[in-house]
């Protein structure tokens, strides 16, 4: 049995398909487990305790194979999703390639000036910005269709808060950020009760 713990699924498990002899079994996996900081310095015995780990079997997958490789992420405290190569790499440019992207740009945007009275708020929302840039350039590139849609996706909701500010409809933006702030809120609450399982 074979996995692999890669940001992206499509072309790892179509590239294992072509290399992988008969009698082996590949099965992908995604730890959703990482941060922005690397080396073994900042390795953690609860890194993976109650976070989420995507499984991605292919239609031909081997029942057993799959069944061992969540075993195999449960047996270190992890929550298992199943979900095919393609649909992963559509929902994670969503959930961590999207925000990883924003959170480089808002950087980008800054000037000396302005970064200089950045506070709590700014640090938190950029965090991720300080991730391994080789290995975000290859994320960015070997999953670039679906970030590209999710992107889309985020710059309509923008365009949509922009419009409302342009229009000074008060009201109409704290209804838009109300209920951006109660989906935040749900997700929050559904994490907690992940990790108390």
């Amino acid at each position: 049995i074979v996995t692999d713990v890669g940001s992206t699924k499509g072309s790892v498990a179509a590239l294992a398909a072509k290399i992988l002899p008969g009698h082996s079994h590949f099965v992908g996996s995604h730890p959703m487990a990482g941060s922005e900081k690397r080396g073994v310095e900042f390795a953690r015995a609860d890194l993976f305790q109650g976070r989420r780990c995507i499984v991605t079997p292919v239609e031909k997958s081997d029942a057993a194979a799959v069944e061992s490789v969540a075993n195999y992420w449960r047996s270190l405290g992890m929550i298992i999703s199943h979900h095919s190569p393609a649909d992963h790499d559509r929902l994670v440019a969503l959930v961590s390639h999207l925000p990883h992207a924003v959170a480089a740009s808002i950087v980008a945007c800054q000037s000396d000036a302005s970064i200089d009275l950045a506070g709590p708020g700014f640090i938190d929302a950029t965090r991720i910005a300080s991730g391994d840039p080789g290995l975000w350039r290859d994320i960015f590139l070997d999953n670039r269709e679906n970030l590209l849609a999710a992107a889309g996706q985020m710059q309509a909701e923008l365009q949509k808060l922009l419009d409302l500010i342009a229009s000074g409809e008060g009201a109409d933006i704290e209804r838009w950020l109300l209920e951006v702030g109660r989906r935040r809120a749900e997700l929050v609450r559904r994490k907690l009760g992940e990790l108390e399982q």
